[in-house]
């Protein structure tokens, strides 16, 4: 990776600078000229450390792609890392297509952006079958609050960085070098639709003999969209080694997308390694669907850091979820639809997840965790750091009745009011659930390092096998996302921020990474 400041070879060697002249040399990246004077005495005074130059130049021009209407040049924009050629992508690929890596180079995602058209809830052989390719180290911007991707069902996604050269999805304010840590809402994000089961039919006809006739809209578009069918294993692609930026802008509706929104995908759809920032909504959301993850770092959500609903079945394994001081809602919003939809709305929604630390930051009277609507739980090797919130609340008797199950999981509740309950369902009910179970304790002390990394308490906590809820799961002897401090498989493709920090990785969030 290269660095943003890059060294000025002198053509002659630091020890013997005092014969070179006043020679004039060209700074890479800056066109000017930097003059060497020789120095009066044998004690060269201190050279003051050189101001930062932005170090990238746009590219010469767009590549060539096969979709109608192709890349269109749009001229130049200027951040703090220097200039780059903005290459608007086409309102929909129509064909297969890839979006290589070139230096000095930015997409632009201006206003929906369509990967396909819809293929239905079931294959007919008319799909239209577009794969989008997106190379390690390319950076997409959303020009508008209402830009968006949208993967639609029947077509794919192929988006895979490397550990070190992670694909960027952000805003423009963060090519420009305006954002800030407390940013978010500056555009739309990533949407994946799929054919997998969903529990709430659009029609209102619930658990029908065909659950292909079951499909759901993506809230806030301004056209219909649709996802949902009867195809579990489905795949929308694979996404890997990627970052979502400052995402979450409000739609049609009052509808707010997040950073990655999941609408239906089946578990032949592969992501992992990938980070959430600053989403003005929830980090995640599924609606209904066969959702499979590993490593995922959800950092300063507004409202939750992951919502799962609409019968979504999701695994997720190695999850560090952080909020902003005073900002976000839960850390896992979890529901089904309730009432009388309870037992008739099916797949009911079924969360598992692995192996995480969930830093509660919010203040703002709500909780870590909360679950409603009938859904099913399993959490495991977890760390809750709740900075004194109530660490978990459930609703509704039915919600009970599902059995919610916690093993290994540690928190440091608060004090005064560490569960509680609603609808039918009292705080004693939910302690004596949370407590009851298999190596809890809400009372913990937390010793985390770096606010994510397992200290010696969680270290001697006893770990449960997650494989004994799903072959998806890795089996690990450990609590926590993170086992210890040669457990790095955070770093690299990450980013820094007021939040968090993780140390060896693409830089602050932002900023846009150079390489």
């Amino acid at each position: 990776m290269t660095n943003i400041h890059r060294s000025l070879i002198l053509g002659c060697s630091m020890l013997a600078l005092a014969g070179c002249g006043g020679d004039q040399i060209a700074s890479p990246g800056t066109g000017g000229d930097i003059i060497i004077n020789n120095p009066e005495t044998s004690t060269p005074s201190p050279t003051p450390t050189p101001t930062p130059t932005p170090s990238v130049t746009p590219a010469n021009g767009c590549p060539t792609i096969n979709s109608t209407g192709g890349l269109t040049d749009s001229g130049t924009i200027s951040g703090d890392a220097g200039d780059y050629r903005v290459c608007t992508l086409p309102a929909s690929f129509d064909e297969d297509d890839t979006l290589p890596y070139i230096a000095g180079l930015v997409y632009a995602i201006d206003g929906r952006v369509d990967v396909g058209t819809d293929g239905g809830a079931t294959d007919t052989g008319a799909d239209s079958d577009v794969t989008l390719s997106i190379e390690p180290g390319a950076i997409l911007y959303g020009v508008t609050g209402r830009s968006y991707l949208v993967v639609n069902r029947g077509n794919q996604i192929d988006a895979v960085g490397e550990a070190d050269m992670p694909i960027i999805f952000t805003s423009r304010d963060n090519v420009l070098g305006l954002s800030t840590d407390s940013s978010d809402a500056q555009w739309g994000g990533v949407v994946l639709l799929g054919r997998a089961p969903v529990s709430d039919c659009r029609d209102g006809v619930f658990n029908k003999a065909d659950q292909a006739q079951c499909e759901q809209e993506l809230e806030g578009a301004a056209t219909t969209t649709l996802f949902g069918g009867n195809t579990p294993a489905d795949s929308s692609g694979t996404m890997q080694y990627f970052q979502i930026r400052y995402s979450g802008y409000t739609l049609e509706g009052g509808s707010e997308l997040q950073s990655l929104t999941l609408g239906g995908i089946g578990s032949g759809t592969t992501i992992d390694h990938w980070m959430s920032f600053n989403s003005s909504d929830d980090g995640t959301e599924f609606f209904g669907g066969e959702v499979n993850m590993k490593n995922v770092v959800i950092v300063g959500a507004s409202d939750d850091s992951l919502d799962v609903d609409t019968g979504a079945q999701a695994n997720l394994q190695y999850v560090i979820a952080a909020q902003r001081s005073n900002a976000g809602d839960n850390l896992i919003e979890l529901d089904s639809p309730d009432g009388d939809y309870a037992t008739a709305a099916l797949p009911r929604t079924n969360l598992q997840v692995a192996n995480f630390t969930f830093l509660e930051r919010s203040n703002a009277n709500s909780q870590a965790l909360r679950f409603r609507g009938g859904a099913q739980v399993s959490l495991v090797n977890g760390v809750i750091d709740t900075d004194t919130e109530t660490c978990l609340r459930i609703d509704e008797t039915v919600t009970m009745d599902q059995d919610p199950f916690f093993a290994s999981v540690v928190a440091d509740c608060d004090a005064s009011a560490p569960f509680n309950g609603g609808s039918g369902v009292t705080a004693t009910e939910v302690q004596t659930l949370f407590d009851g179970s298999a190596d809890t304790d809400s009372a913990f002390t937390i010793s985390l390092m770096s606010s994510f990394i397992n200290g010696s308490s969680e270290s001697a906590w006893t770990a449960y096998d997650p494989t004994a809820l799903s072959s998806y799961f890795d089996a690990t002897d450990y609590i926590g996302a993170v086992a210890d401090s040669s457990d790095t498989w955070y770093e690299g493709w990450t980013c820094d921020s007021a939040t968090l920090s993780f140390g060896n990785n693409t830089g602050d969030c932002t900023a846009l990474p150079v390489y």
